[in-house]
């Protein structure tokens, strides 16, 4: 018998050294960018250390992954993975790779592709990392969670079949929040604008319903607080509303809003709302008024200074950047004064650490830029190699990594000091 212990002992030694390295790989690193947008959905990165400056050629190329399907999809990275999705021979997949290398860990069937994105095929949803939980939402609105470590499906629902949804023509672009015990995501529709589902199970929490039924666009969710109460702000078909924590509908702000594409997230501060969209709309800033039976929006100021497409802005010391059109621009937040505008880096998209700001343009050039609202100043670019399709998603920043994510192809920088 004691050898029959002392036979199986490494074994078990083993199996507790993988399972508590298994375990600490789940838990969240500083820097890891584990949903859209970052940390706290503001497009911003916490680290610092990163190159102030890019060599002629851009930041070294540490790893390339390709064979990941087609996709306009913004990677995540979080549990020592990076999530992504595509389409694969006619279906969509949730994918993880390693973080150090880019090898595939896994790839988790969505379904059989259900939609053309209008044109553009593949997902667009960037995964949201929850501890040892993966969530995704696929084109055609196929909620699934996911076991990070295998990419085993937890539980699944369909937002138009389950919800009776009404999706925009280009499909689900949206990114799933988690707050709390929750994740949200928003069907569009009369029945269920928004919805709260309970994170481990599935099940619905509540169902919040815009009056108007506004249709679901291309924007994501995020949370706020406004008078130290929880808001949920997301950009619908016909503008911005908020609904409180219970699901309750509070208010609206429609002057963002253009009648074809709401793509970009709010941005919300100090108990205010700007949020803006292209085809010639432009953006607004609102201030959340509590009323005596509710809430209104007031608006601050208007300005076709933002037109932002799908680029998403980022707001710095009180100052907000991102893509009016061709122009990286630099807003005044409290009063939309028009710092600067740069035609150089045209149209695309913004990240934002340690100082400056990384924007890509959407035909390719990738670009470092002081954010610095008194001047434009370019402290590097480089082009990496392209599809040849539209670059429309965003760069992001995580660990001293930059990731650049085109069609079936990512790419790693390192943008460490």
């Amino acid at each position: 018998m004691r050898k029959h212990l002392l036979a199986i002992l490494p074994l078990v030694v083993v199996s507790l050294a993988v399972h508590a390295a298994d375990k600490d790989s789940f838990r969240p690193r500083r820097f890891d960018w584990p949903q859209w947008q970052g940390p706290e959905r503001t497009t911003r990165s916490r680290e610092t250390g990163l190159l102030k400056k890019w060599p002629a050629d851009g930041p070294k190329l540490l790893w390339k992954a390709g064979d990941l399907g087609e996709n306009y999809c913004t990677p995540t990275v979080a549990a020592r993975r990076i999530f992504l999705m595509g389409n694969r021979d006619g279906k969509e997949y949730v994918i993880a790779l390693a973080e150090e290398t880019g090898k595939e860990r896994w790839a988790a069937e969505v379904g059989t592709v259900r939609a053309n994105g209008g044109g553009y095929a593949g997902p667009r949803s960037s995964p949201t990392v929850d501890g040892a939980r993966v969530y995704a939402l696929g084109l055609a609105g196929d909620l699934l969670c996911l076991e990070a470590a295998s990419g085993k499906v937890r539980w699944q629902k369909d937002l138009v079949k389950d919800f009776k949804g009404s999706l925009g023509g280009w499909g689900c672009s949206e990114s799933p929040l988690i707050d709390g015990d929750r994740v949200l995501c928003t069907p569009g529709g009369r029945t269920a604008t928004l919805v709260a589902l309970d994170k481990k199970s599935g099940e619905t929490i509540w169902k919040g319903v815009v009056p108007e039924g506004d249709s679901a666009q291309y924007s994501s969710i995020v949370v706020t607080k406004i008078d130290g109460k929880k808001q949920y702000v997301q950009f619908l078909s016909g503008g911005v509303v908020g609904l409180s924590e219970d699901g309750e509908f509070l208010w609206r702000y429609d002057r963002p809003a253009n009648g074809t594409a709401n793509c970009s997230t709010p941005v919300c501060a100090d108990g205010h709302i700007f949020a803006a969209s292209g085809y010639g709309a432009g953006g607004g800033l609102a201030r959340i008024v509590r009323k005596e039976n509710g809430y209104e929006a007031r608006e601050v100021y208007s300005t076709k200074k933002m037109k932002n497409h799908h680029g998403g802005m980022v707001l710095v010391d009180g100052y907000l950047y991102g893509s009016d059109e061709g122009l990286l621009t630099c807003l005044d937040y409290k009063t939309g004064e028009v710092q600067w505008a740069e035609r150089a880096p045209g149209k695309g998209s913004i990240a934002y650490a340690d100082g400056r700001l990384y924007y890509r343009n959407e035909s390719g050039p990738v670009f470092l830029v002081e954010a610095n609202p008194k001047k434009y100043v370019e402290c590097g670019r480089f082009t990496p190699p392209g599809s040849g399709s539209p670059e429309w998603p965003h760069p992001i920043i995580a660990n001293g990594r930059l990731y650049i994510q085109d069609q079936d192809t990512l790419r790693c920088y390192d943008v460490k000091q």
